[in-house]
């Protein structure tokens, strides 16, 4: 994870969601270092709350042209430090996965959702190939992966080496 998140920093590729305070932006990377060398996508949504990190309101673009003031969601700090977290986890692994000559890799549930969305739960037990995984994350910064995996915030899939 840590060397991912190194390559993204190398390239000025390092996602800041608006959502963020400005100093936390400034902070974001240390944050993200923290949770990926001791921690989990808990402390680093913990860490941005007793951080006071997040915005209240943010701009966002509306359907047909100009911008609105919206306010931040009230989950934002769970909703970022998951979907990032999980984001640089699945680098990481496919990375190691790459590494140590492991084929495939398993999409599966790591969290338990309320409501699972149908196409997440189409994709459990996928097996896929961690070069291909790894390329399309490392291009979709900030935005959704064109394979969808992981996919959007919330959904608790991720990667592992198969059993």
């Amino acid at each position: 994870m840590l060397e991912e998140i190194e390559r993204d920093v190398t390239l000025d590729r390092l996602y800041l969601s608006s959502y963020l305070t400005q100093r936390a932006q400034g902070d974001w990377l240390d944050y993200l270092r923290e949770a990926a060398q001791s921690g989990s996508d808990d402390t680093l949504a913990a860490r941005l709350r007793t951080a006071a990190a997040m915005n209240q309101t943010t701009i966002r673009q509306k359907p047909r042209g100009g911008t609105t003031r919206v306010r931040v969601p009230h989950n934002a700090a769970e909703v970022l430090a998951e979907s990032e977290f999980n984001r640089f986890y699945v680098r990481g692994l496919c990375h190691r996965a790459i590494e140590q000559d492991i084929p495939r890799l398993e999409v599966y549930r790591a969290k338990a959702v309320m409501q699972p969305r149908p196409e997440s739960e189409q994709i459990i037990g996928l097996l896929v190939e961690p070069n291909t995984v790894l390329i399309d994350v490392r291009g979709s910064t900030g935005v959704e992966t064109a394979l969808g995996i992981p996919p959007g915030p919330g959904s608790g899939i991720t990667l592992r080496i198969p059993r």
